[in-house]
């Protein structure tokens, strides 16, 4: 089930979460970290990534920090997805694809059929 957008949340909505993060600061420090993440993510501000990494690393929350530290291990192709319009999701539904016609004739079809399925299957 997908959540709504927190800018489509009604009042009442919007009450549940800040009462939560109220009475656990960790969580508000995470959510902190995360909106500014989502913010770089779509409005394209890569730029701002090392950054982002730096204030992600200071904080106590271990997870965060490690992922802070894997993107920091491949900055230049995480500073790439946050700032090029390029996007891989047209290729990935292809192979999604692809890997469900090919789940669906294990123990039933050979390779000829799956050819033909991918081929001719929109």
């Amino acid at each position: 089930m997908a959540h709504p957008h927190p800018d489509n949340l009604t009042s009442g909505q919007q009450l549940r979460p800040k009462r939560v993060v109220t009475n656990c600061p960790k969580l508000a420090d995470l959510r902190r970290h995360i909106h500014s993440f989502a913010e770089m993510m779509k409005n394209l501000h890569g730029h701002l990534l090392t950054h982002w990494i730096k204030a992600a690393e200071g904080s106590g929350l271990t997870s965060l920090r490690g992922f802070a530290g894997n993107l920091r291990k491949d900055l230049d192709a995480a500073t790439a997805s946050l700032t090029l319009p390029y996007s891989s999701g047209m290729i990935e539904g292809h192979v999604n694809r692809i890997k469900y016609l090919k789940r669906q004739g294990y123990g039933r079809a050979n390779f000829d059929l799956l050819r033909r399925r991918i081929l001719l299957t929109p």
